[in-house]
């Protein structure tokens, strides 16, 4: 409640926000200098914020920090970076080396050609003119489709979890922060405890 002469605290600086300069979040009042992310310092807005606990974000950092793993490090192959987090408060999981595939036909033309090599999706041979590599896996162009929705996968639009790929959209419905992906907004967003 205001007081005379004032008005609420800063959700951000706990100093006294005056009606000419406030911005109100989730019940909360802010300086409009105040209302930024936690992680990279933008100014946000009633479309760009994202709430956890006490904490305001940008829907980028949000993303990064509590989205699905990979969320947020670039729209595309061109933007992608071995960035883990660690600024964010992520602690990197351990990565396992590579391990080549191994192609059960032993013919030389199968081994030199790879033509043993199964699909992932429908399990038929794969052959280097119709092969996608995915996940780590051989696809045919057909089968490289998201396991919910069946949309058709590219690069940039690829998601892996646990041997089946999904597109962005799904992934983050299915398996993302609860809230996440189901609308855009602040009004939009869920707190679950």
């Amino acid at each position: 409640m205001p007081v005379w002469g004032g008005g609420n605290k800063c959700g951000a600086c706990g100093r006294i926000v005056y009606h000419a300069e406030e911005v109100q979040c989730d019940g909360r009042s802010f300086h409009r200098c105040c209302f930024l992310c936690m992680v990279c310092r933008k100014n946000l807005d009633s479309t760009t914020v994202a709430i956890h606990d006490e904490e305001i974000y940008c829907k980028s950092c949000y993303g990064k920090k509590y989205g699905p793993k990979g969320y947020g490090y670039g729209q595309g192959a061109g933007t992608l970076n071995m960035d883990h987090g660690e600024r964010l408060g992520i602690k990197p999981e351990s990565v396992q080396p590579h391990s080549p595939t191994t192609n059960p036909n032993t013919s030389k033309f199968a081994q030199k050609y790879g033509g043993a090599e199964k699909c992932s999706r429908c399990g038929d041979s794969v052959y280097a003119a119709e092969k996608i590599i995915g996940a780590g896996k051989p696809w045919h162009k057909n089968c490289f489709r998201c396991a919910k929705c069946g949309k058709s996968l590219d690069s940039t639009t690829l998601t892996e979890k646990e041997g089946e790929i999904y597109c962005k959209g799904c992934y983050a419905k299915n398996f993302g922060p609860k809230g996440f992906g189901y609308g855009q907004g602040a009004g939009a967003l869920v707190h679950a405890q």
